[in-house]
Order: C-alpha cells, then structure tokens, then sequence
C-alpha cells in the first residue's frame, strides 16, 4: 500500500511517478559548478541508460563582474552550446527533459531561446517566500517561450505560515505554474511535517501538480520523499549517490530501487558511481554527518555548517558547533 496501489493488484508501482536528477545542479553547489565536462557526459548518459524522466543540467543565470565563468562554472550559466555538447555526445533512444535553474534577480530570461529552438525542455525557477511575485514572473516568461515550468519555494520550514499560504494561492492562480515544489532546503522535516506541508499545499494550491526536494541534514531525505510519495507526490527530486550541498539529497539509486517501476534500470547509475563519483569523494565532500545533522535540527541554513566543514581544525567540533548554534 505505500505506493497508493489496491489489495491484490499485481502492479507494485505507480506510473504517474517521474524522477528528476538534479545531480549537476545541486552537486555544483559544492565546487562552483566546476565539474568536468565528461563527469556531466556521464551523468547524462546514466539518466538516459536509466530511463530518468528529467535531469536538471545546472543553473542559467547572467554572468557579470561578480559572476563569471571563471570563478562559478560553466554549468553554473548553461550556454546552449555547452548542453549540445553533453546531448550529442550519447545517443539516447528516449531522452530525458533537459532542465535548468534560475535564481531570482540572477537571471537573463532575454538570453533563453524560445523552447523550439533549444535542447533544453524544462525551466525551474527558485524562489523564497517574499520573492515570489519575481519567481511567478520568470515562470511567465518561461511559459510564454514554450517550456515546462516549476515554482520552487526555498526554505518553506522557514517561513511565516501566513505568507507561506498567500504565496501558494498566488501560484494556484498562475496557470503557467506546472509543477510546485515543497523544498526541504535545511533538512529539517521529520515525516510528519513532510504531509502537514503538504496538505498545506494541497488546501491552499489544489490546482497544482506537487513535486519534493529533500536534503539529507537528519539522514532522512530517501525516507522523506517515500512519505510525499505516500502523500501523492508525483515528480521527485534525487541525485546519484545522494551528492549536493552540505549534506547532499534523496540517493537516485535507492529511490529507482524502491519505486520498482520496470521502466527504470538502475545499473547504470551503479556504473556512474563506481567509475566517477567515488573518486569525486576525493576531491570533495557531501554526505551527512553531525555537523549538518544540528543544522538540520534547528531548522538552520547549513551555511555555518559548511563552514566549519571547510575548516580542517574544527571540523569535526560537532560540541562546539551545537554550543555555538545553540548560544
């Protein structure tokens, strides 16, 4: 009955169900979006060889002074000409839907092509509560060039309930809003909350299709997105062996494991995990420990956290860090 499926019928999924790779994306919070071009190649390909629905290929956003190519990365600003590079370079029989994230009062909506025109399919864009008249804008703009659209509210844990819920009927009443998205952005929901959230959600923007982001601070972000599931939640967030900002995402391989969907072929994201994220571990770090497990505890941005993650002295000062947070 997890998946919402009757008593004694054979099927054990749900085919409503689509999975996004946010890999390059959230992964790119780490390292500035520095990753090699034949890491994003292999990525793409797992999520083709996979049967993935969506990968998110990174943000688009305006380069300028503070922002350049140099410092944050070529993933960080898209370039059409990037993405082509990835797309041709495996031929992929159903291809997933090319996504890319804009941040608000970061982008250039002049800059994106009509969709017809571009390999990418899917624009997210990222906002926080008292932005969202910005965010539904960018969403606007995107609908109006053709792409599918999703409004994704940052840190709703955060949030004053009141504002939260005259965001969400704003964005109900916005019909080129496909998808809203409930953002665990500090992994700070417990189960309970992931459902309380969400049937706030569902009073207050019952037009809506729902997606989930869940971020892995109390080691709870695979379990969190089986609890939307259970709510009714159809399009999922994850990422390959977990890898995002501090303490990473909902693990892509343990959520195709679970969903049992037959259109889903797990091995080769197992085969992308071998041969290119576990020597990335070298070079990087994502995953939980107890430093983000307090972040997340106190509903806090993991920023402090990764801080002192940064630092080699104090580290692992897990005592000191919850003194500090707590004081």
């Amino acid at each position: 009955m997890i998946l919402g499926i009757l008593p004694g019928v054979e099927k054990m999924y749900r085919e409503k169900i689509k999975v996004l790779d946010c890999t390059i994306r959230d992964g790119g919070l780490i390292n500035n979006y520095h990753f090699t071009t034949d890491l994003v190649k292999a990525v793409y390909r797992a999520a083709c060889d996979s049967g993935i629905d969506i990968i998110e290929i990174g943000k688009k956003l305006c380069e300028s002074d503070e922002y350049t190519r140099e410092k944050y990365g070529k993933w960080n600003f898209c370039d059409e000409d990037d993405i082509k590079q990835v797309v041709e370079s495996h031929e992929c029989e159903n291809p997933p839907i090319l996504a890319v994230m804009y941040d608000v009062d970061r982008v250039d909506v002049s800059s994106l092509l009509p969709s017809d025109q571009s390999v990418i399919g899917m624009v997210r864009t990222a906002c926080y509560v008292l932005d969202i008249d910005k965010g539904l804008d960018l969403v606007k703009r995107s609908k109006d060039l053709g792409y599918q659209t999703t409004i994704n509210i940052m840190a709703s844990s955060a949030a004053i309930e009141t504002e939260l819920i005259e965001a969400l009927e704003q964005v109900n009443n916005v019909a080129e809003v496909d998808y809203l998205y409930l953002v665990d952005s500090y992994g700070a929901f417990y189960s309970e909350q992931v459902t309380s959230y969400l049937n706030l959600y569902k009073e207050h923007a019952p037009n809506k299709e729902l997606g989930f982001h869940a971020h892995n601070n109390q080691q709870l972000a695979f379990s969190n997105t089986q609890q939307a599931i259970i709510d009714g939640v159809n399009l999922l967030d994850t990422t390959i062996n977990g890898i995002g900002r501090g303490a990473g995402n909902c693990n892509l391989e343990l959520l195709l494991n679970f969903l049992k969907n037959p259109k889903f072929d797990v091995r080769p994201i197992y085969k992308t995990i071998q041969e290119h994220l576990v020597p990335l571990r070298k070079e990087m770090e994502w995953g939980f420990n107890d430093i983000y497990g307090i972040s997340g505890h106190l509903n806090q941005h993991p920023r402090d956290a990764m801080k002192q993650r940064a630092n080699a002295e104090i580290r692992d000062d897990c005592y000191d860090f919850l003194l500090e947070a707590t004081s």
